[in-house]
């Protein structure tokens, strides 16, 4: 297993309007010694001036991560702008020299989330195509929430199984707000497993924080200092053969992000 730098893990405490500063990710990134970095969007830059910035810098592009709510609609005429985001994803992937994509497949309050699911996978379906033609390898991840589609294994392989070209994004989290062990859920869909995040969570009063499909509610924490197995879930991991990328994702704001990525 190899750490890799997230993106949107630092991006996401900038302030808005603020440009998000790619060279410093880079030095944190050598600074630590973490070889590859999961770009979360392009942050508005074209991904040939990300990818030299990176190379610059010595880093790998672990995977582009990129959104795919416009796939969760219920007709094609209606997901082609989802396929065309996507299709703009694997072509900044193609460019950026990344051979791996994650679409983030989020869920909607006002629909099931098994009609989300049917959703997605349909749409999913839609753009096969051209991850195929293009060499690159498309993920989910599992996802939080009460509507989330694809939070735990059976979900996610309802969808492999009706694409099966089609990998998972483990992330640690997410899984354990689907009611799952983390550890077990990997086991479960190892062999489809291309890529993962770890993150962490602490239990909140109701009402505050992220409500989970079980009812419980959480919010984000440090990696180590929530109530997420991690120990178990890197032998699970290593039980498997895991040796892809592992990001560090933190969704908080107790700490300052680069603090929070080298803790």
């Amino acid at each position: 297993m190899k750490l890799s730098m997230m993106s949107y893990t630092l991006a996401r405490q900038v302030k808005k309007g603020a440009q998000f500063d790619i060279v410093a990710m880079c030095r944190l990134a050598q600074e630590l010694k973490i070889t590859a970095v999961d770009m979360v969007t392009l942050y508005g830059r074209p991904a040939a001036e990300v990818r030299k910035i990176l190379s610059d810098h010595g880093l790998a592009i672990a995977c582009h991560t990129f959104m795919g709510s416009e796939l969760n609609k219920s007709t094609v005429g209606e997901r082609t702008a989802g396929v065309d985001a996507v299709k703009r994803g694997i072509d900044d992937a193609v460019t950026l020299g990344c051979r791996t994509v994650m679409v983030v497949t989020p869920g909607d309050k006002a629909c099931p989330r098994d009609i989300s699911r049917r959703n997605y996978i349909r749409g999913l379906q839609e753009s096969s195509v051209l991850a195929r033609a293009a060499g690159i390898t498309k993920t989910i991840e599992n996802f939080p929430g009460p509507a989330t589609p694809f939070a735990i294994s059976s979900d996610v392989l309802e969808a492999i199984r009706e694409e099966p070209g089609l990998k998972l994004t483990f992330d640690n989290g997410n899984v354990l707000t689907g009611g799952e062990n983390p550890a077990v859920s990997f086991k479960r869909c190892a062999e489809h497993v291309a890529h993962a995040h770890f993150k962490d969570w602490t239990i909140t009063p109701e009402g505050s924080g992220m409500e989970c499909m079980s009812g419980q509610w959480i919010k984000a924490a440090l990696i180590g200092e929530g109530i997420v197995d991690q120990a178990a879930c890197l032998k699970a991991m290593r039980d498997c053969g895991y040796k892809g990328y592992v990001n560090i994702e933190y969704e908080g704001d107790a700490y300052p992000a680069d603090q929070a990525v080298r803790q």
